[in-house]
């Protein structure tokens, strides 16, 4: 980036890093990071949020040592073997949420929380933003792509255990914060538990630390009718799905078509200035504050600002 910047148009002391989800999760990396400091100004981190507490360098490599030797693969050829392996065999025991770091002695020394609230991170302006039912897609994904049962009003509480690793007493409380007869499906239901859970509350807490150092401008995408163009409808609306806010920034390949209406192209258009906006000025829209919990609603047919977040997502819960 540093050396190549300039064949973009852009200078070495104005670089911006940008990602969304377990791209959101680097560039957060990359703020606790000490050996990254000084080469970004400014840093955008879109769905990020779902991991800041991290395993030790030892765990992984323990958890990488038993996925190994239940692949059957020991010894001196363990390597040579894991190569070797098919993919529905890897994909089968291996850990689906993607890229998470380790902290270690060098490249992550603390973990993002124990970054976040020391203030030890890069103090650049910051951008970041979840959306509203972000784990729509992945309750579909689990019945789409690994045959899981549907969600039902008899299997809410075990699905509720297994999707937070909680155990049923555990879980038989989140139920009861969040009852099947509060939503328009069971489906519906355990999207707002992991939204909140996994993704919204882990982005709120990022907010309010971060904030205490550094300018922070938090999100919600919120577009109830945004287009899902990674999994084919599943009886139940996605709403603001993980990845959906992607359509309105970029021209996306995706494998399900889809055109954004009038309405839709409009709140595209605000994203796209915003986004660049904070690339170069940092300053898209009114900071947040730890008091206030201010963040940018984006939704048609207009944004607004809302200070409601914590509340909406049981946050305190």
């Amino acid at each position: 980036m540093q050396a190549n910047i300039g064949g973009f148009g852009g200078t070495r002391r104005e670089v911006t890093l940008a990602g969304e989800s377990a791209g959101g999760l680097s560039v957060l990396a990359q703020l606790a990071s000490p050996g990254a400091r000084g080469l970004f100004s400014r840093a955008i981190v879109e769905s990020g949020t779902y991991q800041l507490d991290q395993d030790t360098l030892f765990q992984a490599e323990t958890s990488g040592a038993a996925f190994a030797a239940k692949a059957g693969c020991t010894g001196d050829d363990t390597a040579e073997c894991l190569r070797a392996l098919p993919v529905s065999t890897i994909l089968a025991d291996a850990n689906q949420a993607g890229y998470r770091p380790n902290v270690d002695e060098a490249v992550l020394p603390w973990t993002l929380r124990q970054a976040f609230d020391s203030g030890a991170f890069a103090h650049v302006p910051v951008m970041l933003g979840t959306n509203e039912n972000e784990y729509s897609l992945f309750v579909a994904q689990d019945q789409f792509l690994e045959h899981f049962p549907p969600v039902t009003a008899t299997n809410y509480v075990p699905y509720i255990a297994s999707t937070l690793s909680v155990s049923e007493q555990a879980a038989t409380a989140i139920a009861a914060q969040y009852p099947v007869s509060a939503y328009a499906s069971p489906q519906l239901a355990l999207t707002a538990v992991g939204t909140d859970s996994v993704f919204a509350c882990n982005a709120q807490t990022a907010d309010a630390a971060l904030s205490r150092y550094t300018p922070v401008y938090g999100y919600e995408f919120s577009d109830q009718n945004a287009p899902q163009r990674y999994l084919p409808p599943d009886g139940f609306p996605y709403g603001a799905s993980h990845t959906s806010e992607l359509s309105y920034l970029f021209d996306l390949s995706a494998p399900i078509p889809a055109h954004l209406t009038s309405v839709q192209q409009r709140l595209a258009a605000q994203m796209q200035r915003d986004w660049t906006s904070f690339v170069k000025l940092a300053s898209p829209w009114p900071a947040y504050f730890t008091g206030t919990h201010r963040l940018l609603s984006l939704n048609t047919p207009d944004s607004t600002i809302e200070t409601n977040f914590a509340a909406e997502h049981h946050c305190a819960f």
